[in-house]
């Protein structure tokens, strides 16, 4: 077992990962933070990578801002060796800003919100929000990329009094288009203040696209003056140079490490911005020494966009994304050597899994019921909602045994719906041998997740190991 010390130590970097990270494009920012740190190159898909790539350097390549794969190419490296993959997502369920958010109603500036993924949405009301993201500025004729980040509560969704719903403690299912409309502020106070006109012009903040305001000078006039004059201080920029953005709505509340003994970690975005943090620190890890000196394969971690979406865009897992990336990479060999280094690569789909739940055990089936603190969870379908097999299963389970991380089976049980990961994607896409892990945690895409210290260094651990001891293991195979 590891030290306290140990656990706590990676749970703490975690914790300030996560509230660093916002949105997806946040996370990918602060992962490409790690990587530059450590030495490695950005490359761009538009440049020709002819003669660039080398054995024992180190590369990343974002897409969109909000998808980035890295990988360090082992120094006996040659085109049609294989890919030793971690794989996991950066986005989270949450509101997001819709493109024409200003709205009124009953005297209060409202923001107009579109629910992104599969999100525990009742959990979102009556916490201190703010907004998060990245925002696309014009800025002497050239089009800027911006993060922000308000770093105070500034909107919340208030719930209804109970004694106007005297049944919501039994029926509680609020309308997403109607009652998840966050308040940003009141039109009297703005009025007070001397703001009920937008700063750059004169449309008053009462004439909301409810109304029929559906032409705009600039793209600022879509937003209450309010949050478009707290995005451009923040970004040092006048109302006239926004062009567009895509918000966040996120918790306030930072990440913790929780419970009496210190051995929980309550935070938002848990799925899957740990697993994003643990394939980035064990990549790095894993070169550090002369083990990639003997490498024959290149080490990737693969961190995509809308996952909780389906995956189905240019930045998804559904994309063509890793696939030109490691055709790229395999370039210079025979005709065949992408095709070749298929079967010697191997990728590890982390995605976060459901822990038993104390006040709800009978949802998990009784011989697979996944607790905090007993390892990695290696999750299992029959109907191949999961890519994992005998053999990824095999593989890795030796490979846990080198790194000492303890492992635990999941299913669900056959009257259950079974969650979905870029696993049998990739799998499918690629004809990659994968299997689908993830750390145990409680609430899952709700506001506040709740995980244990421990599946952090477990990950990392189980990550790095797997990097540096996957072709060796692999020639295991008998067959």
């Amino acid at each position: 077992m590891a030290s306290k010390e140990s656990v706590l130590s990676a749970a703490k970097q975690l914790v300030n990962f996560i509230n660093k990270s916002p949105s997806p494009y946040h996370a990918v920012d602060e992962v490409k933070k790690t990587l530059l740190k450590d030495g490695f190159v950005e490359l761009k898909e538009r440049d020709s990578w002819l003669n660039l790539i080398k054995p024992l350097k180190k590369y990343f390549v974002i897409r969109n801002q909000s998808a980035i794969i890295a990988f360090a190419v082992g120094g006996k490296f040659i085109p049609g060796n294989g890919f030793s993959i971690v794989g996991a997502h950066t986005d989270s369920p949450c509101p997001k800003v819709k493109p024409i958010s200003k709205k009124t109603k009953n005297g209060f500036l409202m923001v107009g919100v579109e629910c992104y993924g599969g999100g525990t949405w009742h959990t979102w009301f009556d916490r201190d929000l703010t907004v998060g993201g990245r925002v696309l500025v014009k800025n002497e004729g050239k089009i800027d990329h911006r993060l922000v980040h308000i770093q105070r509560p500034i909107m919340r969704i208030p719930n209804i009094a109970i004694h106007l719903q005297r049944d919501m403690n039994e029926k509680f299912s609020p309308n997403k288009e109607t009652h998840l409309l966050p308040v940003l502020a009141t039109a009297v106070q703005m009025e007070l203040q001397g703001n009920s006109q937008s700063a750059s012009t004169n449309v008053s903040e009462s004439s909301s696209c409810e109304q029929g305001n559906t032409e705009f000078t600039n793209q600022s006039e879509k937003h209450h003056s309010v949050l478009v004059k707290l995005l451009c201080e923040q970004l040092k920029v006048k109302p006239e140079q926004l062009l567009d953005f895509d918000l966040c709505v996120a918790d306030t509340h930072l990440a913790v490490i929780g419970g009496a003994l210190e051995e929980f970690i309550f935070a938002p975005r848990l799925d899957n911005l740990l697993n994003a943090f643990c394939a980035c620190e064990a990549l790095v890890a894993s070169c550090k020494g002369d083990s990639l000196k003997t490498e024959p394969n290149i080490r990737m971690i693969s961190l995509f966009d809308n996952e909780e979406v389906g995956s189905t865009t240019a930045q998804g897992a559904q994309s063509t994304l890793q696939e030109l990336i490691m055709r790229r990479l395999s370039a210079g060999g025979s005709q065949t050597a992408f095709e070749e280094s298929i079967p010697k690569s191997y990728m590890l789909s982390a995605d976060q899994a459901h822990a038993v739940h104390p006040n709800y055990s009978d949802k998990h089936e009784t011989c697979h019921q996944p607790a905090f603190h007993k390892g990695i969870v290696m999750k299992i379908n029959a109907n191949q909602r999961y890519a994992t097999t005998a053999i990824t299963l095999s593989i890795l389970r030796e490979i846990a045994k080198i790194a000492n991380v303890p492992l635990q089976d999941f299913v669900v049980r056959n009257d259950s719906p079974c969650g979905s990961t870029i696993g049998p994607i990739m799998s499918a896409k690629l004809g990659i041998q994968t299997i689908d892990v993830g750390g145990p945690q409680l609430s899952m895409h709700s506001i506040r997740e709740m995980s244990c210290t421990s599946s952090v260094k477990q990950s990392i651990d189980l990550f790095q190991m797997f990097f540096q001891k996957f072709p060796e293991v692999s020639q295991l195979l008998n067959f």
